[in-house]
């Protein structure tokens, strides 16, 4: 059956729509299902606010059972249906059609089950990546990724768009930390992916699915790892006078084989953007700051840091400050983890999000800073350094249509240097909306036809999150072969 579609609210479009409205209703009690323009509003878009849709309605359910149900009712309604964290996504990744049903997991928030023997945790889709450590740190252990939006975004979300975070240098982004995951298919089939040991059987469905963006299916728990907390951590705060400088010591510091459990850059904007919100005590007389965090024994934070300042001395480090209390270190990352929000407080912006060999940094911080002022615009970078994620922030009036557009052409410039140098178009927000048309830069014909063939071996009608990642014409091309 082809997917719906409501152009025109003829009767025979608005009696089809009341009568899948009324199937879901059946499924779902009242208050689990969004009807009403208005509160169909708040899901019209995410994070990515340049796009929006109306979806047809919204679901909110209670468990993998009901998903199962919604799913088969829109299998055999022809309907598409879009999964919806917490709406944190940058790329668009959950932006619906007006066709769509957005299917939201935030009433799927309860933590199944922790096992600390085997170092494991059950927890639903909607529960928020802070919350699982918040569940285990009492008894001394944490869950590693932890991206900006950690105190909103869920874990379902996460594997969606494998995200990663400030501490993700040392313990790996969000494949690197899950076991296994319950997924509801396009037609309400329920499978178990991986599992509880170390390493499953068979073909790896479960790195298929993280970084699927919500394509393959709708996951609705997951099985994550949880490590045990290290005996100190000690962030340092490293001025420079250049972004060069500073990138050349990044890249120094990783070919000397020292891996800290973080590495975070800063240019001068963003290190003042980020001291005027949370007062860290950023030194302002530099043009980029470091922060490296060590952790361990303080014998062993004691010789890692001495390391690393001997190389930072060689790249002309003009600052070092090391914390010296847990309010100061907290205060350290509240700066670093708020800097999306407090931007915010300035100006719009478009943030990209995009990922390069380290060795390029100093190179590519300068074409970055070229290529926004070719524009006529401002940047505030802000990323992380130690696996080369960038994170520049492209500031503009979005009131203003040929601003708007000069940073969609900034951004789309910065995102082919980043692939031109060796890198890729994401590290860890997706590609969604915002970077479909450039996969073609990306990958070929060719590759790009197989990662389609793989979609859609789970979602032949191209019904689960449809119009995402594959540029459109693309997609139709594939479907007719």
């Amino acid at each position: 059956m082809n997917a719906i579609a409501f152009p025109l609210p003829d009767a025979d479009i608005l009696a089809r729509r009341a009568a899948i409205l009324a199937r879901l209703a059946a499924i779902l009690p009242p208050d689990c299902l969004i009807t009403s323009e208005d509160e169909r509003r708040a899901y019209e878009t995410d994070a990515f606010t340049a796009y929006r849709r109306l979806p047809l309605a919204v679901a909110l359910p209670r468990n993998t059972a009901e998903v199962s149900a919604i799913l088969a009712c829109c299998h055999a309604e022809g309907v598409p249906v879009v999964p919806r964290g917490a709406g944190t996504s940058l790329c668009g990744g959950a932006i619906p059609q007006e066709d769509a049903l957005v299917i939201g997991l935030s009433k799927m928030s309860r933590i199944l089950g922790v096992d600390y023997e085997n170092r494991l945790a059950r927890v639903e889709a909607g529960v928020t990546n802070l919350a699982i450590t918040n569940a285990v740190s009492a008894d001394g252990f944490f869950y590693a990724p932890d991206p900006s939006s950690q105190l909103a975004c869920t874990i379902g979300g996460n594997i969606a768009m494998n995200s990663g975070g400030a501490h993700c240098l040392k313990y790996g982004v969000t494949t690197n930390n899950i076991l296994g995951a319950t997924l509801v298919l396009v037609d309400g089939t329920v499978i178990e992916i991986g599992g509880e040991a170390m390493d499953a059987p068979g073909y790896d469905y479960l790195g298929l699915l993280c970084g699927g963006e919500g394509q393959l299916g709708i996951l609705t728990e997951a099985i994550v790892r949880i490590l045990p907390m290290a005996e100190g951590a000690r962030p340092v705060l490293f001025g420079f006078d250049t972004s060069e400088q500073a990138g050349e010591a990044v890249a120094a510091i990783i070919a000397a084989g020292i891996v800290p459990v973080a590495m975070e850059f800063m240019d001068k904007p963003a290190i003042e953007i980020c001291e005027a919100f949370a007062k860290a005590g950023y030194p302002l007389d530099v043009e980029a700051l470091l922060i490296i965090e060590v952790e361990g024994a303080d014998a062993e934070m004691d010789a890692t840091l001495a390391r690393i300042v001997e190389i930072a001395k060689r790249h002309g480090v003009k600052t070092i400050r090391e914390s010296k209390s847990a309010m100061e270190t907290a205060a350290i990352w509240k700066g670093r983890k708020s800097a999306f929000g407090a931007t915010g407080r300035i100006a719009d912006y478009i943030c990209m999000d995009g990922t390069i060999p380290t060795g390029q940094l100093p190179f590519v911080l300068r074409r970055i800073d070229e290529i926004v002022k070719g524009h006529g615009l401002r940047v505030a970078n802000v990323f992380h350094a130690g696996d080369g994620n960038l994170h520049p922030l492209i500031l503009y009036n979005v009131n203003d249509p040929d601003e708007a557009r000069k940073a969609e052409e900034a951004g789309n410039d910065i995102l082919t240097l980043c692939v031109e140098v060796g890198g890729c178009l994401t590290g860890e927000h997706g590609v969604g909306i915002e970077k479909r048309d450039l996969m073609r830069h990306q990958f070929s014909e060719t590759e790009l036809h197989q990662q389609m063939r793989v979609r859609a071996a789970f979602d032949p009608a191209w019904r689960m999150n449809p119009a995402k990642v594959f540029p459109l014409e693309g997609r139709l091309a594939s479907e007719r072969t």
